[in-house]
């Protein structure tokens, strides 16, 4: 008798903190220091979302936002979500990120597969947003500068997709998009499998999502499974290193074609910049 009240008990608690990791968000902050970052940008805050698949997040972020004070907000990709795409509250969301910092935003593959993507460019642009999709702009500051890059997500080329070129594609935007000189570079882009790309093009920062952390988070192994992946991927949550890259995954922020994460909570990350 007594053995199966804790297994029930256990089974409660299980149930509960499954539903704890599901709805709620972790928060994970990065300080990155580099020579390269100007001393007028020491101290600079990136907040970073991605994989937000409609979800209404305007309560759920607004206080962790205001707290942290960003310089700019910055999305990578799947705002919506293509199995049933909810452009107005998507609209909705970057209104009221755009109230409290300067938006920055690059689609992802549920962008290009919805069929709405124009729209929802449109409205987008007419709130101010920054669409980066394959584009750059120098932040300014003190006379001083670094430069934000976007790429659009290769899934808008179905050439790509089907000769399985995501990577030549990226590749030929990285080389209009860069200079020779040695201004810090941040790169929004939607897919981290494409890591190598971002390495041999010296971008200093990468900031990505799409694997949504593998679904599946498992002790020692890590995540399961991720898109353009596949299983036990190399890329789904964190920091990677190669070079002088340094590329951050986000883990997102809602679901998509699985609903469920396990020991995988949904992330908000916060990024500062330090001059060396």
């Amino acid at each position: 008798m007594k053995k199966k009240f804790l297994l029930f008990i256990g089974l409660v608690l299980f149930i509960i903190w499954m539903i704890w990791g599901n709805v709620s968000i972790a928060e994970t902050h990065f300080t990155i220091s580099d020579e390269k970052v100007p001393k007028s940008f020491d101290g600079f805050k990136i907040t970073h979302l991605s994989d937000i698949h409609d979800r209404d997040l305007r309560q759920a972020l607004t206080q962790a936002l205001v707290d942290e004070n960003p310089d700019i907000v910055v999305i990578t990709g799947d705002l919506i979500d293509s199995s049933e795409p909810d452009i107005e509250q998507a609209v909705e969301l970057v209104e009221h990120l755009q109230g409290i910092a300067p938006v920055y935003y690059v689609t992802g593959n549920h962008e290009a597969w919805s069929g709405k993507y124009r729209l929802l460019e449109d409205k987008l642009l007419a709130t101010g947003v920054h669409i980066l999709d394959d584009d750059r702009i120098e932040l300014g500051k003190d006379n001083e500068s670094i430069v934000l890059m976007g790429v659009q997500d290769p899934s808008f080329q179905t050439e790509s997709q089907m000769l399985n070129e995501e990577g030549a594609v990226i590749e030929t935007t990285l080389k209009t998009l860069s200079d020779d000189s040695d201004i810090y570079r941040i790169l929004l882009s939607h897919r981290p499998e494409l890591f190598d790309v971002y390495v041999h093009n010296q971008i200093d920062l990468v900031l990505s999502g799409h694997a949504h952390g593998g679904q599946f988070r498992l002790p020692i192994i890590g995540g399961l499974i991720a898109p353009n992946q596949g299983l036990f991927p190399k890329y789904t949550a964190g920091v990677y290193e190669e070079d002088n890259t340094r590329m951050f995954v986000s883990k997102g922020l809602g679901h998509s074609i699985i609903p469920i994460r396990f020991n995988n909570r949904a992330e908000l990350i916060f990024i500062e910049l330090q001059s060396e």
